[in-house]
């Protein structure tokens, strides 16, 4: 099946306040989004980095919070 799609698309201001290893941002139709993974030592590293000296935990008697996604404000 075969799409055939006419867009004007007037973006005025956009802000995008996070972006995460998995973002996609996307302004308008896609037929396909394919996953790309790129791997980059961008700092010139030579040796692997130190292992932490102990495991992630939380203080005693406090909860981790996870938040909602933000929605989107068109304005």
């Amino acid at each position: 099946m075969i799409f055939n799609i006419q867009q004007n698309i007037h973006i005025h201001s956009i802000k995008i306040t996070s972006v995460g290893n998995s973002s996609v941002f996307q302004i308008g139709s896609a037929g396909i989004i394919k996953p790309l993974s790129q791997l980059a030592n961008t700092g010139g590293y030579t040796e692997p980095a130190p292992q932490l000296e102990s495991d992630f935990s939380l203080p005693t008697g406090q909860q981790a919070v996870i938040l909602p996604p933000t929605k989107v404000s068109r304005n």
